[in-house]
């Protein structure tokens, strides 16, 4: 297992990052401990979970993702041991289940953390992020311009000086964003250093073969601001492990969950298939050279990587071993260049 830092800090983090959304509603609570088992001896000792998980979101279902890490923690005893990263979920998403309303007031904040350290049973949070902005904008696959969003008021100053109380507490020691553009990056790098407040450390945010955009604008800002991008869906929701290419698997997420179809579209399913023909060209599967191709780039500080099955998360760790030759990642844009960035 390769290892970096938490940007600015001296906490060493996997390269592989274990993303637990399907703990609760696709694993149960015995899966989930076998899947943090096998990922910790494989040298893992990062975690990314959020208070709305398990996905697909519901209430039935709220929280268990994070009560299941949390008896993991306990039993296991490996707390000091791991990187625990936990995410507050915003408004305009729905789930008003969680808290109404669902902002980042104070009040809000503090609550949603209280319940993470209860449901995680730890005294503390090692990366606090927001799940994704308040305000409105694109993300999740919208496309276009639309009109700005007149209704939200820049709070910047206001929610770092609320991680600045937390932090100081111990409840959370380092914060990040998640669905963020760069007008949020950089607004929150400012006021921290202009206030001299809690910098972000990392974004999470999509990126795959069939979503590069974070390399236009925010990759620039992450090598030059040293914020680091944990980069989510490197596999596209399973897309890019080429099982789909024949029709949508009834038990896979895709498959169980259909709202999901950012990833399911015809020049998706155009450029995996081109994708898979280059990998098994290069002798690898499909699953091997997406995981490598985003593990490689120089933004990215940890990749996300998530499974239903043990099969499959020891695949995916494997990948992380391979190096794609410069050659490969030449015919690799080729086809970015036929259809780019099919799931943005």
């Amino acid at each position: 297992m390769n290892y970096t830092t938490l940007p600015n800090t001296d906490i060493k983090v996997s390269k592989v990052c274990l993303g637990t959304m399907t703990f609760g509603e696709q694993n149960s609570e015995s899966d989930a401990h076998a899947q943090l088992d096998y990922a910790v001896e494989k040298g893992v000792n990062f975690i990314d979970t959020a208070e709305m998980y398990p996905v697909a979101a519901r209430q039935a279902t709220l929280g268990l993702t994070e009560k299941y890490i949390g008896t993991w923690l306990h039993q296991s005893g490996k707390r000091e041991d791991m990187v625990i990263a936990t995410k507050i979920a915003g408004p305009n998403r729905g789930m008003e289940y969680i808290r109404k309303p669902l902002n980042f007031s104070k009040h809000n904040i503090h609550e949603a953390v209280n319940n993470s350290l209860k449901n995680l049973q730890t005294d503390y949070i090692d990366l606090y992020q927001m799940h994704w902005p308040e305000r409105v904008m694109n993300m999740f696959g919208q496309r276009g311009v639309s009109n700005i969003d007149a209704q939200w008021q820049d709070n910047f100053f206001e929610v770092l000086s609320i991680y600045d109380g937390l932090i100081k507490e111990g409840k959370i020691k380092h914060i990040g964003v998640s669905n963020e553009n760069p007008y949020g990056v950089m607004k929150f790098l400012h006021e921290s250093e202009k206030h001299h407040l809690p910098r972000i450390a990392t974004i999470q945010n999509p990126y795959s073969l069939l979503n590069r955009l974070f390399e236009v604008g925010l990759s620039e800002i992450c090598l030059r601001e040293n914020v680091g991008l944990m980069a989510y869906s490197p596999l596209a929701f399973s897309f890019l492990t080429g099982k789909h290419l024949n029709g949508i698997q009834p038990t896979s997420r895709l498959g169980l969950f259909p709202q999901f179809s950012r990833y399911n579209n015809d020049n998706c399913h155009k450029a995996t298939k081109l994708y898979q023909d280059l990998a098994l060209a290069n002798g690898m599967t499909l699953t091997q050279m997406a995981l490598a191709f985003v593990n490689q780039q120089s933004f990215v500080m940890s990749t996300i990587i998530g499974a239903t099955t043990m099969a499959q998360l020891q695949e995916n760790i494997a990948a992380f071993d391979l190096v794609l030759s410069s050659e490969l990642v030449k015919e690799i844009n080729k086809i970015q260049a036929v259809y780019p960035d099919p799931a943005p």
